[in-house]
């Protein structure tokens, strides 16, 4: 990955992705050579099912570390301090309410790394995240995604 795709993330979350990481390269990978050391205590390794399933885990484990590596290397802390209040960015809350349905729906926007659909979190490079981008309330705005071409109303900002 190019360390020019910055990850925007706030101190909190800087704050837990690290400790998340250090737990991982310590505890976890204690974890990892004791199930890999159980597995081949059973014999012969060349068809130990239980050792090939711990060195795979093993690998994927090792990648989940260097992926979260890669994101801390390109970490920015967002400074919402410095943002207008009156327009969405970054780290808004704010709850849209679709033209067509009349659905009020709230969301969070966020980084495409924190983004979590089912938690209200939204990424800002998303359709609807990049439509809200800027917009102010009481403003509406139209989006395209891939059912469509959506018409929201931004009711509040937070």
């Amino acid at each position: 990955m190019s360390g020019q795709n910055f990850v925007y993330l706030t101190r909190e979350r800087l704050i837990e992705l690290e400790k998340d990481l250090k737990e991982m390269k310590s505890n976890g990978r204690k974890e990892m050579a004791l199930k890999i050391a159980e597995a081949r205590a059973h014999g012969d390794l060349s068809e130990n099912a239980e050792y090939d399933a711990a060195k795979e885990e093993q690998g994927l484990f090792e990648m989940r570390i260097a992926k979260l590596e890669d994101v801390l290397s390109r970490v920015r802390i967002i400074d919402t301090s410095r943002m207008p209040e009156d327009e969405v960015h970054i780290l808004s809350k704010v709850k849209i309410k679709n033209i067509k349905t009349k659905k009020v729906v709230e969301y969070l926007l966020v980084s495409p790394e924190e983004a979590d659909f089912q938690a209200g979190k939204i990424s800002v490079t998303s359709p609807v995240g990049q439509g809200l981008l800027g917009a102010k309330a009481g403003q509406k705005v139209k989006v395209k995604a891939p059912a469509g071409l959506l018409e929201f109303e931004i009711l509040e900002i937070n």
